[in-house]
Formats: C-alpha cells, sequence, structure tokens
C-alpha cells in the first residue's frame, strides 16, 4: 500500500504547474522559519532577525526573479528546457550567488567607505547571507520549474 501511496503523490507534485506566488512564499516562509528557530534556540537575536529580513528577503527576491526570467512570459526559452537539468540549475546558481556575492560585497564594504552609513556587525552578515540565500532559491525554483516545464520538441 505505501508503494501507491508514493507513486500518486510523485505524480500529483508532477502534475502541479509552476505558480510563481507560491514558489516565493515558499522562498519567504521557509527560510525564516529555519534560521528564525535556529537564533531563538542558539539565542543569537541577530541571525532570528535576519532570518526575517536579509535571508528570507534575499530568498523571496531571487525567488520571484529567477521564477519570472524561466518562465519568460509563459513561453520559457528554448534553451533552459532542453540543457540537462544539473547544468542549467549550477549555470543559474553560480550566477545568482555571484550577484549577489557581489551586492553583499558593494553594501558590506563599499557603502560604509563612501557614505555616511556607518559600518555595522548586520552589514557584515549581508556578505554571506546573500550569497547562500540566492544559491539556495534559484537552486529550488529552477528544479521545481524544470520539474514542471516540457522539453519542446527540437
Amino acid at each position: 500500500m505505501p508503494a501507491t501511496k508514493d507513486r500518486t503523490s510523485r505524480n500529483r507534485a508532477a502534475s502541479r504547474p509552476f505558480a510563481l506566488w507560491r514558489e516565493v512564499l515558499t522562498a519567504y516562509a521557509a527560510p525564516a522559519l529555519m534560521a528564525g528557530t535556529a537564533g531563538v534556540v542558539t539565542g543569537q537575536q541577530d541571525l532570528a532577525i535576519a532570518a526575517c529580513t536579509s535571508i528570507a528577503g534575499t530568498s523571496a527576491v531571487v525567488a520571484f526573479l529567477a521564477g519570472t526570467w524561466l518562465r519568460h512570459g509563459g513561453q520559457p526559452r528554448r534553451w533552459t528546457t532542453t540543457t540537462p537539468r544539473v547544468a542549467l540549475t549550477a549555470a543559474l546558481v553560480i550566477i545568482a550567488a555571484g550577484a549577489a556575492a557581489l551586492l553583499g560585497w558593494f553594501t558590506a564594504q563599499w557603502l560604509p567607505a563612501h557614505t555616511p552609513v556607518p559600518a555595522t556587525p548586520w552589514l557584515e552578515r549581508l556578505r554571506i547571507d546573500l550569497p547562500v540565500s540566492a544559491a539556495l532559491a534559484t537552486a529550488i525554483v529552477t528544479l521545481r520549474w524544470r520539474s514542471t516545464a516540457t522539453a519542446s520538441p527540437a
């Protein structure tokens, strides 16, 4: 009996259409709950606050951007459906994490040096929070999108 249930749940998950709003909501809620819980349990107030701001916020924004780009107005780009799933995911993760790392560096280093914004510990957190959140959100959204996208005939 469990084998039937497993097959049914896999088929149902695969047949569920890609809904961007659901992906963005999950991309915000999952890291906010997990990192927030870890921050509360370990007594790290800065982690609990970052969970709902920089960590979950970055995840939601990146999930929205990646999902919007992948959907491409309802007509996915041909190469995104024909490229092997792992290669597509790896390429998009590298791009998203790299862009987020640059943004984190810019915010933590350049901004305090060239503006009246003071260097604070939460700015330093962005160097790690942004690229990690971006990489995870991109990987999950890309894999989820790819499992629902159908490859175009050649």
